[in-house]
């Protein structure tokens, strides 16, 4: 009797599921062609306010083309030549390593070369800059890795010339005296180095730590994650035992560390990778992808560079957000264009750093994928940074988060972290203030989910309370996500009080009902898709 009761409520359940996943699909539809159409609208109409837009290829007549963000444009730019000269490299990379049966020792030294050549070009003689601050590093963690103040020591340096590289803008070879150096400064490049040189601060800093615990005990039970990790249960290697295991005392040595710091492929924007995952790969290729998969990566990618195009000759998101032409606009439509400006920035990150990322699969480098997750399938903030810049989390979880003291210090931590993330990314107010308020809206989820996970539904009735509860927080979550990069990345933090303002007007109060209706259809939605995840694991 019990059991016939079990299974009609188990159907009455799974076809409740299936209606409410059908009414949140008919509404998602709706919402998106109304976005879409109000979008064109805009576009459309105020084209002629809007900077940065420049004569396009698509359409006939050709539109104008969204050629205002600076990193983009840059990128598109170049990646014919971007594209040529890592297929060069790549080429001849794997062709010598074939041919002279090259290990981590030759393919350092091959590679150092190479990329020797590409910072040439992008930075002339400032590449005595990078050399002079990186061996400077070297000989700080070879001379003191085992004292009990290296992890100081370490972080002092490295902050030091991360602030340093920007409050003097690169430095003047005048330093070293006008009579013989200044010349120099004629013959800078076409990309300024101290850019670049932050991702080198990451590699610096993770070559430091790696090598100062290959000195230690390793805590990193490889058995146990063998028997876990589906992949490394198939023979391959996985990024993460790649990572925690220690490379050979010999693989950390100056032109192995030189070749990481400047490995073409991965110089610009990344993905982070750790330098014992690339001293291992650089001994034997990674074995995770194969031939087949790396190409379909690279399909994907082209696919995906396709929709960039036609999202940038139809909607101005961008060139509305530069132009500051949203303060012109109704709630209704700012709710539109934040929205349209973060997907723009999810996919343009998402594009950078997956070509850089194929180019260096095909050297035989493995690095994290950034962007794992699409940016409207994220409810919360953990996981939304999880998923954003993972590689970067990655590299934060490991060399900021465990050493300061991992969960136990959690609420702390965020705040040290973000403010890092911060002025790591530049030195400015904006950019602290986006981290701040995403620790503000940090601090009330963590505590949320410390109660939600000893929380245990006892009946469907409570099941029902608890799934709300959680749709209502995501809701809340992904309001505060949106304020947060709009802060940090367009209005900056003297426009939030002029965004508050226009939102608490009689329009503004509907469109932010309307507004929150949506991220709570969309919370659902992403949890009908979890389920289904679950369900076929």
């Amino acid at each position: 009797m019990n059991t016939s009761k079990n299974n009609s409520k188990s159907k009455f359940k799974q076809k409740q599921n299936k209606v409410e996943l059908l009414l949140l699909i008919l509404y998602v539809i709706g919402f998106y062609i109304f976005c879409i159409h109000r979008s064109l609208q805009l576009s459309r109409d105020h084209f002629s306010k809007l900077r940065g837009l420049h004569i396009g290829w698509l359409f006939s007549p050709p539109r104008l083309n969204d050629a205002s963000d600076d990193q983009w444009r840059n990128f598109r730019t170049n990646l014919p030549i971007l594209s040529l000269v890592f297929g060069i490299f790549t080429l001849l990379a794997n062709i010598f390593r074939k041919l002279f049966h090259l290990r981590a020792r030759g393919m350092s030294f091959f590679w150092l070369f190479l990329s020797l050549i590409y910072l040439s070009y992008l930075h002339g003689a400032c590449i005595l800059f990078i050399f002079l601050i990186a061996s400077s590093n070297f000989l700080l963690v070879k001379i003191f890795a085992r004292a009990k103040y290296f992890t100081f020591l370490l972080w002092i340096f490295n902050l030091g010339f991360l602030f340093c590289n920007r409050i003097y803008q690169g430095y003047s070879f005048s330093i070293f005296g006008r009579e013989y150096w200044e010349y120099l400064d004629n013959f800078r490049g076409t990309f300024r180095w101290h850019i670049c040189f932050n991702l080198v601060v990451l590699r610096m800093i993770s070559f430091g730590y790696d090598y100062h615990w290959a000195h230690q005990e390793s805590r990193f039970d490889q058995e146990k994650h063998i028997q876990r990790c589906h992949v490394c249960k198939s023979g391959k290697n996985c990024y993460q035992i790649l990572q925690e295991r220690n490379a050979h005392i010999n693989d950390y040595s100056f032109t192995t560390y030189l070749s990481y710091l400047v490995f073409a492929p991965l110089y610009i924007a990344g993905p982070i990778i750790s330098f014992n995952s690339f001293a291992s790969q650089l001994d034997v290729p990674q074995n995770h992808y194969s031939i087949k998969e790396v190409i379909w990566y690279g399909l994907r990618w082209v696919f995906g560079l396709c929709l960039m195009e036609l999202m940038t000759h139809l909607f101005y998101f961008n060139a509305f957000a530069t132009s500051a032409s949203w303060k012109m606009l109704s709630p209704m439509d700012i709710f539109i264009i934040g929205y349209g400006v973060i997907n723009f920035m999810w996919l343009k990150f998402f594009l950078i750093w997956r070509f850089f990322r194929f180019c260096s699969l095909i050297a035989g480098i493995e690095a994290p994928e950034n962007m794992p997750k699409c940016v409207n399938n994220c409810h919360d903030l953990e996981s939304f940074w999880k998923s954003w810049h993972a590689s970067f989390n990655k590299w934060i979880v490991r060399y900021m988060y465990i050493p300061l003291g991992g969960s136990q210090r959690k609420l702390l931590n965020i705040w040290v972290i973000f403010t890092f993330v911060a002025v790591w990314h530049d030195l400015e107010w904006k950019l602290l203030s986006w981290a701040w308020l995403t620790c503000l809206f940090f601090v009330p989820e963590l505590l949320v989910k410390s109660a939600t996970n000893a929380f245990q539904a006892k009946g469907a009735l409570d099941g029902f309370i608890f799934r709300e509860l959680r749709a209502a927080g995501g809701t809340i979550t992904i309001t505060c996500l949106m304020v947060a990069n709009l802060v940090g990345y367009v209005i900056g933090p003297s426009g939030f009080s002029w965004l508050i303002s226009q939102f608490l007007s009689k329009e503004g109060l509907n469109v932010f009902g309307f507004m929150l209706l949506t991220f709570y259809v969309g919370t659902k939605l992403m949890f009908h898709i979890s389920d289904a995840k679950q369900s076929m694991q």
